[in-house]
């Protein structure tokens, strides 16, 4: 098994996203404050990543003084840009190793993204992993939503996000 790493739209330091609500009303990130939400991500990710990993960050990455939490996180960190990151940001270009607008790994059959690319783009591949949508999903099943709120605000190896996709969409095949 690979030892690359996906996460997403962890924006660390955000506090107003505390209020954000899904379409039922149900809050996106149901904690009592942005510092117990944003401790929960370090603890998940350092957990799950050593140093000598790679995780690719699928963007929007933090707000304000969230960047504190970078020096903290193991692993070799790339960064895929989002749309609240920008690519200039001393930051970002002091704790990511790469920063990048998407990233293909024909190895893996898919493409990294921060928001989902148009269907057109996926002739290459076969999956799409990105963020931005947060707890919302596409009904397409080439696009896996590597958000911290559907993976449990837990770093998910490659290979494992892609396997669990792949046996569940031929259990939704009759």
């Amino acid at each position: 098994m690979s030892n690359i790493f996906i996460v997403s739209d962890t924006h660390w330091g955000h506090t107003n996203f505390l209020k954000f609500t899904n379409d039922k009303g149900e809050r996106i990130r149901p904690f009592d404050s942005v510092e117990e939400v944003d401790e929960l991500m370090v603890d998940n990710w350092n957990k799950t990543v050593t140093d000598q990993d790679i995780i690719y960050h699928l963007g929007d990455v933090y707000v304000g003084d969230g960047w504190k939490h970078l020096p903290r996180l193991k692993g070799k960190k790339r960064l895929i840009l989002g749309n609240h990151d920008k690519l200039h940001d001393q930051h970002l270009m002091k704790y990511f190793q790469k920063i990048t607008m998407w990233r293909q790994f024909p190895e893996f059959n898919c493409l990294l993204t921060h928001v989902p690319v148009h269907a057109s783009t996926l002739f290459k591949v076969k999956f799409n992993i990105h963020g931005h949508v947060h707890m919302n999903s596409l009904a397409d099943d080439r696009y896996i939503n590597a958000c911290v709120e559907v993976q449990n605000y837990i770093p998910v190896n490659i290979e494992e996000i892609i396997s669990a996709h792949e046996s569940n969409w031929d259990q939704d095949i009759p």
